[in-house]
């Protein structure tokens, strides 16, 4: 599942535009099947610094801007999201707001309330939200 949503993101995000602006992309949806694989196996992998690398590489590529990146709640639901989460955590924050962390970790917002208040999650100490090193250590990353 998660090398069909690289792929996915890759065709949509990167090809797509590609084929309107130029009509023939040539190879390049198949090329990208194989990136798509290739990225999963480093994600999944054992090899943390892989891991780590090749999600940097398509965050980089795939959502450019002068914004930090900061996706949607429920981007961190999505097979991306979670090998992103356990590998790394979020790519741009130390901390993230209770209804991310809960994203990330699979339960409700409420549930982070309760895993902050047991002492399972620690809240950040500059501002609101839980630290995302919590978050990651709660998912064995």
């Amino acid at each position: 599942m998660l090398a069909e949503q690289i792929a996915t993101i890759i065709r949509t995000r990167l090809l797509d535009p590609l084929e309107i602006l130029f009509d023939d992309v040539g190879d390049l949806p198949s090329r990208a099947d194989e990136v798509a694989r290739r990225m999963a196996a480093a994600m999944q992998g054992d090899d943390d610094a892989a891991a780590v690398h090749a999600i940097a590489r398509l965050v980089g590529a795939l959502y450019p801007g002068d914004e930090p990146f900061d996706p949607p709640a429920d981007w961190w639901r999505t097979p991306l999201g979670q090998v992103v989460a356990r590998r790394m955590g979020h790519p741009a924050a130390r901390a993230v707001s209770y209804s991310v962390a809960g994203a990330m970790l699979g339960v409700t917002k409420q549930g982070v309330h309760d895993l902050v208040r047991r002492g399972k999650l620690a809240r950040n100490a500059d501002g609101g939200g839980v630290t995302v090193a919590s978050v990651r250590a709660r998912l064995g990353g």
